[in-house]
């Protein structure tokens, strides 16, 4: 008979003892394990083009368009569904997308490696908020901030980790937890600390005092620099307590806009969908609900590491963006406790005595306390080509949960 305890414990002590650094960058056709010229990753569960919600349709038409193979939205749609492009879940190769989470081959990855068991994760580069590719925008100016990115960002970027000699990004996140930030939608002291630690080595390492710069301050400007290499990094730490054989422990959730979907330990690769939820948020002027698409994004990696809505006790101010009051943040947090497996011994939370935030969702629990998780996302747009139009609180459905732990009964015989 298998011990699910032991196992659990196995799974969710590699989640705390994973060390995830960003050592480089590559472009993922380089990089990423199956890439090819026309294979385009996703955030979510799998999905084909006719069922993809409109912000991820939009990503994969300006991913065409930034890659080149289209020369306007419409034959780049055109090719879309032509069926000569693979399409992908960023998860099927050690990758997170955050929001439509559109990878493609000539885009630069963050190289993220774990210390401790050595395995590796990537995510590409960060727009900032607002009208931006991840959200289904491909207008003009998003496509020329993406070559920016590409010709002049990345390059330097690389230059300056490889000089750092790399970025430990638990480190980062254990002293930004103490400073205001959740790890998921408010990292705005994580990304001024990841940039005041490249800083230096921008400056070293740029061809001139403008390049240097111009980058400085887009990754100063941008409270979301970081979230694309934690997201990577959460993912190491999840990928190191996957296929414990006969652990209850979640270590994926992830949306396609269409679909929520998790993965758990001992079940190996199997997914277990259900409808993506729509999310209960605050939106931009000029936006309401009914402009929304459903949940969408690889960022639940971090609630499934134990940050982001898990941790958004340490984040009060967070509900100035996505709505409600800071109480409701910290309860968010002690419910979290009752359906996760540990507290984590790198990220604690001032407000709760340090108390470490809660980790390792645990099927049973959340069925058993009837608790479904709780996480804090953006908003874009239900139509193509728009953008983000607000952010929230959402929780993931309880179908999802009920089918792995059915699933989990059948193959281990209870």
């Amino acid at each position: 008979m298998i011990d699910i305890e032991k196992a659990n414990a196995q799974a969710v002590e590699r989640f705390m003892e994973a060390r995830p650094v960003v050592t480089g960058m590559g472009k993922a056709l380089d990089v990423v394990p199956g890439m090819h010229e026309n294979l385009l990753l996703h955030a979510g569960p799998p999905i084909t083009w006719d069922r993809m919600a409109g912000p991820m349709r939009g990503s994969m038409i300006g991913a065409l368009l930034f890659e080149g193979r289209a020369k306007s939205p419409e034959e780049a749609e055109t090719l879309l569904k032509s069926g000569k492009f693979e399409f992908s879940p960023c998860h099927h190769h050690g990758c997170t997308g955050p929001m439509a989470g559109v990878i493609s081959p000539s885009m630069t990855c963050y190289i993220v490696e774990n210390k401790t068991h050595g395995n590796k994760c990537f995510s590409n580069l960060n727009e900032g908020r607002g009208k931006v590719m991840r959200m289904g925008a491909y207008s003009s100016e998003v496509i020329d901030k993406l070559h920016w990115m590409e010709s002049v960002m990345a390059p330097t970027l690389k230059n300056a980790l490889e000089a750092a000699g790399g970025i430990d990004i638990r480190a980062v996140l254990a002293k930004a937890l103490h400073m205001g930030d959740d790890g998921h939608n408010r990292l705005d002291a994580a990304s001024v600390l990841y940039t005041a630690q490249l800083a230096p080595y921008i400056a070293k390492t740029a061809r001139d005092t403008q390049t240097a710069f111009e980058i400085i301050k887009f990754l100063g400007e941008n409270a979301l620099s970081i979230l694309n290499p934690v997201m990577a990094a959460c993912k190491t730490m999840t990928d190191a307590g996957h296929n414990i054989e006969g652990s209850t422990i979640v270590t994926v959730m992830a949306r396609n806009g269409t679909d929520f979907g998790i993965r758990v330990s001992g079940l190996g690769d199997q997914w277990f969908t259900a409808p993506a939820p729509k999310v209960k948020a605050l939106y931009f002027p000029g936006f309401t609900e009914e402009d929304a698409n459903p949940d969408i994004g690889d960022s639940t990696i971090t609630e499934t590491a134990g940050i982001g809505g898990f941790a958004m006790a340490t984040a009060p101010a967070l509900v100035t963006f996505i709505g409600g009051a800071p109480k409701d943040a910290i309860n968010t947090t002690l419910d979290m406790y009752e359906i996760t497996y540990a507290e984590h011994k790198q990220f604690t939370i001032p407000f709760l005595d340090f108390r470490g935030t809660p980790t390792g969702i645990d099927v049973r629990k959340v069925i058993e306390k009837n608790l479904p998780p709780r996480v804090n996302t953006g908003v874009a747009h239900k139509n193509p080509g728009v953008g983000q139009v607000g952010a929230g609180v959402v929780s993931a459905p309880m179908k999802v949960f009920e089918d792995a732990l059915v699933a989990f009964a059948e193959r281990y015989g209870f």
